[in-house]
């Protein structure tokens, strides 16, 4: 199920730094998160042999990685705060 647009927008207000916000990185990340998040565990749960989804995930994947790397070059406090509030790295 996609994210609604209360859902994008409350991502928004929270690692924003405003409501209108959406282009910091790390609201970025965190919508591709919850989306990654969501289609993980509900969508391939069911069904298992769904490999254009499949490939869908790994491209989101593949950008929320690239994002977080520009972070990590830009500014490593805000790229140890957001994975550590979104729960990304182990």
């Amino acid at each position: 199920m996609p994210l609604t647009t209360e859902q994008k927008q409350e991502i928004v207000k929270k690692y924003g730094d405003n409501e209108k916000d959406s282009g910091k990185p790390e609201v970025q990340v965190a919508i591709l998160t919850k989306r990654i998040n969501d289609l993980s565990a509900m969508h391939f749960s069911n069904f298992k042999k769904d490999h254009h989804s499949r490939r869908g995930l790994l491209m989101m994947v593949g950008k929320r990685r690239k994002l977080l790397r520009y972070l990590e070059n830009k500014d490593v406090a805000r790229y140890r705060k957001i994975i550590k509030e979104l729960d990304i790295r182990k």
